[in-house]
């Protein structure tokens, strides 16, 4: 593979060949004060060919703390829509990130370069278009757990930190996250030209979508309906996959869901500690709508936001034909991953009950839900063995032997 350095990065900066409408171009705000490297991650770098080297540049920190752009860089804010705790907002848009580009590696993949907490934008409305150190190296942490995990994710390429003042709860020091995608298109970004009734630029987005990220789905008249279909089922699948390891995103309003089914957009977000189906981990969702066990049917329910975005664009009872097909896959493939976690080597009935009833005997006795899937490896199936560890857990022993 060819190294690249900061000043060859491959740039193809598709999105920026789109209409005006769809974006506003502008350049990061620099901190007040000098940046700093805080966290490279090589195995990101080699995503779009970045040699690791260039992180000890001093420019290197220039670039991806906002003060310096790179031969290839068109940054721009982008614009989008969505649902809000089930409320539709009318714009909405990067309030303080920015696209610095796309860089194209040699395989031919495209990757954005998403700079967060670069100053304000067009759409920052009442924020001050800056991200702190502490939720950054959230994101950071996180996104990089979930690709571990293999669970698609956005990935972190670096965080950039400064002694920068920005006022939250309290005054903490600014930090920029470089965070890559495929790309960052929203179901808010289809909503916004839905609502406008800007049904060409609709189209637009939709053709470029399909050519850019899902050629396969063909040029035939039904290719929106496919298109949708794929994003049904990446979305089944990947919150199927939040549900099996008992993590909670917190804000899955239609602005962080990607069209490309990936984890998008580290806010409020937790990993259950004692099993509680109703965990909630946004101290703001008073309602509970995005609680742990309300993943799977707001998933469904976001879908349905974006199956109307396309009305315009597609047939209603094929879009309809799509969104019937979301809760069969989510739930097979959930399935399918606690059958994995219990050891399972073949699908039976009784497995729906024989998993619920475990997860229900674990909320009664506050079981850690990650740390007894973990111990769960070390069970004994021989019949002197009474698995005495794992049945320590609960203080109902008899139940968990039954």
């Amino acid at each position: 593979m060819n190294r690249r350095s900061l000043e060859t990065l491959s740039f193809d900066n598709s999105f920026a060949r789109l209409p005006e409408a769809f974006y506003a171009t502008l350049n990061p705000t620099p901190f007040s004060t000098a940046p700093y490297l805080i966290s490279f991650n090589p195995a990101a770098a080699e995503l779009i060919d970045l040699d690791r080297a260039e992180a000890a540049r001093p420019e290197f920190a220039g670039v991806f703390g906002g003060s310096l752009l790179v031969p290839g860089m068109e940054p721009l804010a982008m614009l989008y829509s969505g649902h809000q705790f089930g409320v539709y907002v009318p714009q909405l848009g990067d309030g303080r990130a920015i696209l610095l580009g796309e860089v194209r590696n040699e395989r031919g993949e495209k990757w954005d370069l998403h700079l967060k907490g670069a100053g304000l934008t067009p759409f920052s409305r009442e924020g001050d278009g800056r991200a702190v150190l502490r939720s950054t190296i959230r994101e950071y942490l996180c996104s990089e757990a979930m690709h571990g995990l293999g669970i698609p994710t956005t990935r972190a390429l670096c965080l950039v930190g400064s002694d920068h003042q920005v006022y939250r709860e309290q005054v903490e020091t600014g930090a920029m996250l470089v965070r890559m995608a495929p790309s960052h298109v929203h179901f808010g970004t289809f909503e916004i030209f839905y609502y406008r009734k800007q049904y060409e630029q609709l189209k637009v987005l939709a053709d470029y979508v399909i050519a850019n990220h899902f050629p396969h789905v063909g040029e035939d008249p039904d290719k929106y309906a496919r298109l949708f279909s794929e994003v049904v089922e990446r979305t089944a699948r990947l919150i199927a996959q939040w549900q099996a390891v008992g993590w909670a995103h917190g804000v899955m309003n239609t602005d962080n869901m990607s069209i490309h089914g990936i984890t998008l957009d580290y806010g409020p977000f937790g990993f259950m500690d004692d099993y509680d189906p109703g965990f909630i981990c946004n101290h703001s969702d008073h309602n509970g709508r995005y609680a742990f066990n309300q993943q799977p049917y707001i998933g469904l329910w976001n879908l349905s936001c974006l199956a109307q975005a396309l009305l315009p664009l597609a047939e209603k009872n094929d879009l309809k034909a799509a969104l019937d097909r979301y809760t069969p896959v989510c739930e097979g493939r959930y399935m399918g991953l606690m059958r994995a976690k219990l050891g399972l080597v073949e699908a039976k009935e009784e497995d729906v009950s024989l998993i619920q009833d475990l997860l229900a005997l674990m909320h009664l006795h506050h079981i850690d839900y990650t740390i007894f899937f973990r111990s769960l490896g070390l069970f004994q199936t021989g019949s002197a063995s009474r698995n005495d560890s794992l049945r320590d857990f609960f203080v109902d022993r008899v139940a968990f032997d039954k």
